[in-house]
């Protein structure tokens, strides 16, 4: 079972810098643009030294919350009178220093919002800026751990169905959440690269970080230059079906002999802040039938 983490105390390595000449050299770059990253910086941000190199600035992290589809199975059968709609949930993989998962809590679509880190320190920041952003206590549900194997065990079910307690996290619906990863892209060696390869990523690569999602939506938060062509045709041998980039471009399998369903299709967004792109964003989408596989009670 996943427990909820309890308020974790600031330590050495939760940094608020207010000066130039107290910031590690490595990090100097970020920092002179934290009101980019920020723009509420000076109520009291924290973050580790290496939270800033995968801090997502917060105009981006507000229009991927915007962005992010939403669940694919609330539909008007839980609208009438009789049903109220099931809690939609936004799982945010990696939590860092909180950039995301503040903006789905303050977008106020998600009923249910899940965080993981696995590192206490960044935790602890990451509570802290929710706190000062003000988002309210009891909206994000804050989890300490591994995000491979915490995900499991919310896809796992509970287990024992007697046991009760206010700090366990009650298992996901498979029809009614979906997935964020923002996960570390290994350092600064990408930018050394015209076109990024993904299965290089350290220490999770493309397809780890798509198989573990899988079949859930999901948006994978990646460098600009990642390879497009990797992304779609992850894309195509998991469900051979349309893929629209930054268009309206539509790319087939020859392989496949199925006609492709018009309204799947796989979303890359690159984000730009004043010109200049900072990330890209992979959104794909549910493989419904697996979805519906995998919610059937046993036995039926």
């Amino acid at each position: 079972m996943v427990q909820i983490a309890p308020d974790l105390p600031l330590t050495d390595n939760c940094h608020h810098y207010t000066r130039l000449q107290d910031v590690p050299w490595d990090i100097q770059k970020y920092w002179k643009s934290r009101f980019k990253i920020f723009p509420n910086y000076n109520d009291g941000i924290y973050l580790t030294d290496d939270a800033w190199f995968g801090v997502t600035p917060e105009p981006v992290a507000r229009k991927i919350a915007e962005d992010i589809p939403l669940p694919v199975f609330p539909t008007e059968y839980y609208t009438t009178a009789s049903y109220s709609p099931p809690a939609t949930t936004v799982v945010d993989m990696f939590a860092g220093a909180g950039g995301n998962t503040i903006a789905f809590a303050l977008h106020g679509y998600f009923d249910r919002i899940i965080s993981i880190e696995r590192d206490a320190d960044t935790l602890a920041c990451a509570q802290e800026n929710a706190r000062i952003s003000g988002v309210g206590e009891g909206v994000i549900q804050w989890v300490h751990g591994d995000c491979f194997e915490v995900l499991k065990e919310l896809l796992r079910g509970r287990t024992d169905e007697g046991y009760i307690d206010d700090d366990t996290i009650d298992p996901l619906d498979l029809k009614n959440t979906v997935l964020f990863a923002s996960p570390p892209w290994g350092g600064v060696s990408y930018t050394s690269q015209a076109v990024f390869d993904l299965s290089t990523m350290e220490p999770y690569n493309l397809q780890a970080l798509h198989d573990a999602c899988y079949p859930l939506p999901h948006a994978l938060y990646l460098p600009r230059t990642s390879d497009l062509q990797q992304l779609a045709d992850l894309f195509l041998r998991r469900e051979p079906e349309s893929v629209h980039v930054n268009g309206e471009v539509d790319v087939q399998s020859e392989d496949t002999e199925t006609p492709l369903p018009p309204e799947s299709k796989l979303d890359v967004v690159q984000y730009c802040m004043h010109g200049f792109s900072k990330a890209l964003v992979a959104y794909y989408p549910a493989d419904k039938e697996e979805l519906e596989r995998r919610a059937q009670p046993c036995g039926e």
